[in-house]
Parts: C-alpha cells; sequence; structure tokens
C-alpha cells in the first residue's frame, strides 16, 4: 500500500497525542512499541515498518485487533485509544510463586503465562526457586530443569518477559536455607546460669510471672490480676465447667467481629529471653488464623505479635511464643481474637519463663561470653567450656534450650555451683515465620553473589526484582554496631551492593525493588519494630536508577510523588486479592498524575488469579476485541 495514504493518519495521532512536546517524553503512552519508555515519531515508524513488512519481529506488539495483518486499522486503534486511554505503560505485569515441584504446579504456571499474554500483559515477576539451585537434591535437578526449560520456552513464546524475585532480608529465608546463624542478633545481657554436675543451665534472675494465670481468682466474671478483659459477663465468661486445670478458665464468645482479649502488664528484665506460654481449646471459632499472642513494650513498640491457626473444634492444646524484652522492664502481655467471628475460645494456664540460649546464633558478628559472676574472669570455650550451639535453631520457643557444658578435663576454671553471666544473641521470628537476615555480615553477600550467578547462568534477564520489603529487626548485632553507620546508611549500603552484585554478571540490567524500606510514608522511618535504629534517609543512600515498586494502596498517591520528586522510577504493586478490580483501578489514576511511571503489576500473595484477565484488559494497550 503506498506510504502517502497513511499521512492523514499519522498526523492526527501526532497532533492529538502532542508526541512533539517536551513535557510527554517521560510519559509511558500507549503505543510504546520499541520499549525506549517513551512515544515518539519511532514508536509510529516501527508501526509503518511493520504495516510494510509483516514478517518484523514487532510484529506481534503491532497487530493490535489481532486480524492477523498489520494493517489502517492499526493506525486507527492506536488514534482512538491514545485518545481515549491516556497512559498505558511499558511494563505490564503478574507476579507468581512457584517453585515447580510438580506436574501440576508447571501446569498451573503454564496457565497464568498464557492468560497474561492473551490480555496484554508482558512480564512475570517469578520465584521459583532457581536461585537456590544448587541446594536441591542432586538426583532432581534434571526434573527441575525440564520444568524450568518449559517454563522459559512457553514466556518466549507469548512474548512474556521473565523477572526474577527474591535476594530479600525481611524474608531471609533464601540466605538462611544456606547457614540459619545469619539471621539478624537479638542480644540477651548477662543471664545467670548456674553450674550443677559440670553443665550450666539458666536460672530465672529475677523471676517473673503471670499473676492468677489458672484464672483461679475472680469475682463474678471478672478476673483479678489482670488490667483487662474485654465485656466481661457480655464477651467474656468466667467458665468453672470447662477448664485445663484448677477449676476455671476464661471462656469467649459473641463475638460479632468484637475483640476477645485478655491482658497483664508484667516486669522483665532488660536485655533477656522470654517464652509466653498458654493452653486454649475452641469449639466452633473462627476464623481459622484469628488467635493472637502479642507483646508490647511500656511506649507501645512491638515486641513480638505471633498469629497462630487453630482448629475451629479443638481439645486443649499449648500455644508458646518468644520475645526479648530488649531496654524495657514493664511489657503488656495480650492473648486472644481482634476479628472474632463465631464460635467459642477458652484460655488457661498462662505462663512466662525466663529462657536461655534458645535459638542462640555463632557467626562473627554475633559473638558468645561466659563471665564469672564473683570474679569477673572471662572464660574461654573450648578450654573452659564446650562450643555452645542450639542445634535445632528453628526460631520458636516451644522446646527446651541447650546447656552449657563444662569440660572436666580442661582448665578446670569453672567449679560446680559457680554462678556464670552470659550474654550471646538470638534469632526469632516475627509474626510466627518471618525471619530477618543481617545486612552487616559478609557471609550473606557471598550467598547473593553466587544466586545472581545461578540466576544470570540459567536465566540471563535483563531485569531483576529485589524482594527487600519490611525489613523488622537489624542494627543490634556486633557487626552492625562496629559499622558505626545509622540504620538507613546499612540498608542504603546493602542494596547497592546488591545492584553491584547483579550488574557484575549484566551491566545493563534493569532493578526493581519494593518501596516501603525507601518510603518515610511507608516504613522508612524509626522505631519500627526490632529494629534499633532509623531507616529514615535510607533513600538518598540507593543507586538512582532502581526502579521503584509502590505497594501501600492507602498512601498510593504520597509514595509515588515522593519517589517521583527524588527521580525515581515508579511501578505499582496492585490487586493483592481483592474480589474486585478497585485497588488497580485506584492505582492506575494515582499513576496518571506520576512523572516516571512507568508499569503496574498483578499482585497476589494466595495465589488468586481469578480476576488476572480482567486486570490485563484494564491496563493493556488495546482494548478486547474478542
Amino acid at each position: 500500500m503506498p506510504k502517502f495514504v497513511k499521512i492523514p493518519l499519522l498526523i492526527l495521532i501526532v497532533e492529538t497525542a502532542g508526541l512533539f512536546q517536551p513535557a510527554i517524553a517521560q510519559a509511558y503512552l500507549l503505543g510504546d512499541f520499541n520499549l525506549d519508555c517513551k512515544v515518539d515519531y519511532r514508536d509510529l515508524q516501527l508501526l509503518s515498518n511493520c504495516w510494510l513488512n509483516t514478517n518484523s519481529m514487532y510484529y506481534k506488539n503491532v497487530d493490535l485487533n489481532h486480524g492477523n495483518s498489520v494493517d489502517m486499522v492499526e493506525y486507527a486503534i492506536l488514534a482512538k485509544n491514545w485518545l481515549k486511554h491516556g497512559k498505558v505503560y511499558p511494563y505490564r505485569w503478574v507476579f507468581v510463586s512457584n517453585m515447580l515441584g510438580s506436574a501440576n504446579h508447571l501446569e498451573q504456571l503454564i496457565n497464568i503465562i498464557e492468560t497474561a499474554s492473551k490480555h496484554g500483559l508482558n512480564g512475570i515477576v517469578l520465584d521459583c526457586g532457581i536461585d537456590k539451585l544448587d541446594l536441591r537434591p542432586v538426583d532432581y535437578i534434571p526434573t527441575y530443569m525440564r520444568r524450568f526449560e518449559k517454563v522459559k520456552q512457553t514466556c518466549r513464546q507469548y512474548d512474556m518477559e521473565i523477572i526474577p524475585i527474591g535476594f530479600g532480608v525481611g524474608y531471609g529465608g533464601d540466605v538462611l536455607a544456606y547457614d540459619k546463624n545469619l539471621a539478624t542478633g537479638i542480644p540477651v545481657k548477662d543471664a545467670l546460669f548456674v553450674v550443677e554436675n559440670y553443665e550450666a543451665h539458666l536460672v530465672p534472675d529475677p523471676p517473673v510471672q503471670i499473676i492468677n494465670g489458672g484464672f483461679e481468682e475472680y469475682e463474678g466474671n471478672r478476673f483479678s490480676g489482670y488490667e483487662f478483659h474485654d465485656k466481661p459477663g457480655e464477651i467474656s465468661f468466667v467458665d468453672t465447667t470447662v477448664f485445663r486445670n484448677g477449676k476455671a478458665s476464661i471462656r469467649f464468645e459473641n463475638f460479632n467481629g468484637s475483640s476477645a482479649r485478655v491482658m497483664q502488664q508484667v516486669h522483665v528484665q532488660p536485655y533477656r529471653c522470654y517464652k509466653l506460654s498458654c493452653w486454649i481449646k475452641t469449639d466452633g471459632f473462627r476464623p481459622e488464623k484469628g488467635f493472637n499472642m502479642i507483646v508490647l513494650a511500656s511506649d507501645e513498640g512491638v515486641l513480638a505479635s505471633w498469629k497462630f491457626s487453630v482448629p475451629s473444634t479443638a481439645d486443649w492444646r499449648k500455644l508458646t511464643m518468644g520475645f526479648n524484652s530488649l531496654n524495657y522492664n514493664l511489657v503488656r502481655v495480650y492473648l486472644g481474637t481482634w476479628t472474632g467471628e463465631a464460635g467459642k475460645l477458652w484460655i488457661d494456664d498462662l505462663s512466662i519463663d525466663e529462657v536461655g540460649l534458645l535459638n542462640v546464633l555463632r557467626r562473627p558478628g554475633t559473638p558468645v561470653t561466659v563471665r564469672g559472676e564473683d570474679t569477673g574472669t572471662i572464660y574461654e570455650e573450648g578450654q573452659d567450656f564446650a562450643y555452645i550451639e542450639d542445634p535445632v535453631l528453628d526460631f520458636k520457643f516451644d522446646r527446651d534450650p541447650p546447656s552449657i557444658r563444662i569440660l572436666q578435663e580442661g582448665t578446670g576454671k569453672i567449679h560446680n555451683g559457680e554462678r556464670l553471666r552470659v550474654s550471646y544473641y538470638h534469632g526469632t521470628a516475627i509474626g510466627d515465620a518471618q525471619v530477618t537476615i543481617c545486612m552487616s555480615e559478609p557471609k550473606v553477600y557471598d550467598i547473593w553473589k553466587k544466586q545472581f550467578k545461578l540466576v544470570h547462568d540459567y536465566l540471563a534477564p535483563n531485569k531483576y526484582f529485589l524482594s527487600m520489603d519490611e525489613i523488622r529487626a537489624g542494627g543490634s548485632c556486633e557487626a552492625c554496631k562496629k559499622r558505626g553507620l545509622i540504620m538507613a546508611k546499612i540498608l542504603g549500603d546493602c542494596i547497592t551492593r546488591q545492584v553491584q552484585l547483579i550488574r557484575e554478571n549484566n551491566p545493563n540490567a534493569e532493578v526493581f525493588i519494593w518501596s516501603d524500606m525507601l518510603d518515610p510514608n511507608h516504613n522508612a522511618h524509626d522505631n519500627y519494630y526490632l529494629v534499633e535504629g532509623d531507616f529514615t534517609g535510607s533513600w538518598k543512600y540507593v543507586p538512582a536508577d532502581l526502579v521503584v515498586v509502590c505497594w501501600d494502596y492507602e498512601k498510593r498517591s504520597e509514595s509515588l510523588n515522593f519517589f517521583s520528586n527524588h527521580g525515581f522510577r515508579t511501578l505499582a504493586g496492585a490487586y493483592y486479592d481483592d474480589d474486585t478490580l478497585d485497588n488497580p483501578r485506584g492505582w492506575l489514576e494515582a499513576l496518571e498524575h506520576t512523572q516516571g511511571a512507568c508499569g503496574i503489576m498483578y499482585t497476589t500473595w494466595r495465589n488468586k488469579y481469578e480476576l488476572l484477565a480482567d486486570f490485563g484488559d484494564l491496563v493493556k494497550c488495546v482494548p478486547n476485541h474478542e
């Protein structure tokens, strides 16, 4: 077809879209076919070339009406959608976590890729375990690699780019799989151990207790010793029929979405490790993960918060969590539900105990010190006492701790009956499963270097996604303190080194990162969970070419504007397992007003992909013509 036929429509497109206005240079409008992050005459030229040469490698990108040809209709669709839809972004992605552990898992992933592509998405942010290939059983690797190659082949077939995600600190399982001692260390100072029969065991110092932990003392429906329990006689009751020990327990019912909790203040010793236990029984209780145990500091800071999955109906079972008192001598212990829906819940035999050496960490930045209380002598490991370790190291507290074995054949300095003061660092889970790793321990970067190399060797991606969100502990071990840096700089240095490790393999790699730890509107601030230090200003110490993926919906405009004003490109982490697409619609509205916005992602943590097709239709550059 003669070129002159296209001129009037080309002029229309250029004029209506304002393509030659400098202000539009960073606007990721519909039609960025050559993926240079701007829409200009080059995209129109590409469309023209594809019209004349349908064998072009870009043919599928510009066959906008899926008519198996490139013709005048494509120009009409392009013009119409520029006018109608405004910005449509070059990065339209879906998040998937799938370890390819079975043929069924592979089939599920293939279906997601096909659906995403058919509805206008062009990338999959994938956590599939390729970065930990060296940890898999040798005889399983060929099976895994066959599945992984099938994923790569399918993505090539459907023009879906794979963006590997991982390499996190807040959720440090990828590193802990290599060495659990790299967890963040929380300090215990001068815990008392007493030697008996050449073994030293912890002695509570001072003893701690829950007052009326057996719920035996009460008047009417009110229990003594507790600061409160919710709505006595309406939601909380004295039950003298159902109990585990003694003659009574506390029963909760009639929830109707209300809180049903009991709380007591407990005096503790600073920088000691404690475990909190209770027994519960349920009858038709909902929701399944509705039972919580929470410990708050006197200034309302969260020392520990665990959610437990409990059967709807079950007999008495023991639940245990651990916490470190940090620099506090008074804590508030809460048990119960904040979101009760139905059924009944009983609690009995609530207790608190100091524990020693549970989840003790052994790495250069977490030394163990054993000192004689009376003499001040610092005893030596391997000479005066055996190597100290927790062979289980599961970051839980529902088991007995290790003891210190005194070496009789050693120097003989430590005697039976001697009181020892022991200082060490322990790991802990936050929210019952999240374990943070230390950003200052060199071995962490050795592991990441290996992981980035594995990803490059088997995938060679042009984009990486750093899962650096919700870093809820850090700054408290010797490795961090010796650096003399604020937490914002420790985090910034960590991210900078990650980017450097990526670019050792691919100098031109584009790096994406979750926003929250760099966002003062979100988690980049002081007093954040168990972090010793302040993340404020962290955004000043990271590479300027990072693409920041914002995910706090309520503060989406503030976050997008913050990063845009600091020169960062942005992408929206949208959806989050809702039953509608109101969330991504809200993100698209905010992105429309954000300079440097370049994409949006369908983000599900529950493998909920029912709305994926509709999401693609919402964000893609062409309306659905099928």
